[in-house]
């Protein structure tokens, strides 16, 4: 094979596969169109947006920002364990992924729990008509890479080598997309107003 079938390769099969980078691009499109519209929105309702951020709890938003980056890595490093057919310790990490996800969806619950209590629903105002769509969105996103991750956990400690490295790595790809959309949220809900 010579240099330019390789990067001909390497353009439609990356890590992972072409499709999952297809609905990660699509996907931060959606949420980056969502953040651009409540900055948008924001500019001329100011004042409302501040005193609505000024309400939202930026402990719990921290955390669940520094537990999404540590599942990253967690993935990341059963993805190389993985790759050096080392079942034992890919599923270690993959629990720990696993396990951190689950944090942060406690976490976010409990964000959401507060929430209510205080009377602060998706009628509220236009702030948190943005706040629950955004974060609910990212959440069944979540929900959806820990079911995924879940299924690769299963497979791997059932069978050595079960599943196939480039499925690991699209799982791994998604995972790491529900951290990035995380990345822009947390600034522009928690920081901006």
């Amino acid at each position: 094979m010579n240099d330019a079938d390789n990067d001909y390769r390497k353009f439609f099969y990356p890590p992972g596969g072409i499709l999952i980078w297809m609905i990660i691009f699509v996907e931060l499109i959606t949420f980056s169109l969502g953040l651009i519209a409540m900055v948008y929105y924001g500019k001329s309702e100011a004042t409302l947006y501040h005193s609505s951020c000024l309400k939202l709890n930026k402990n719990i938003a921290i955390i669940n920002t520094i537990v999404l980056l540590t599942s990253s890595y967690f993935i990341a490093t059963a993805i190389q364990f993985v790759k050096n057919e080392n079942t034992r310790k890919a599923t270690y990490y993959i629990r720990l992924t696993i396990i951190f996800g689950f944090i942060f969806v406690c976490l976010k619950s409990f964000e959401y729990y507060l929430k209510i209590e205080a009377g602060e629903f998706l009628t509220t105002n236009l702030f948190y008509t943005f706040y629950w769509m955004l974060t609910a969105f990212h959440l069944i996103h979540v929900l959806i890479g820990l079911s995924i991750l879940s299924y690769f956990y299963i497979a791997i400690s059932k069978k050595e080598n079960a599943i196939e490295l480039t499925d690991m790595m699209a799982g791994a790809a998604f995972w790491h997309m529900c951290d990035l959309i995380w990345l822009l949220l947390f600034p522009v809900l928690y920081l901006l107003f």
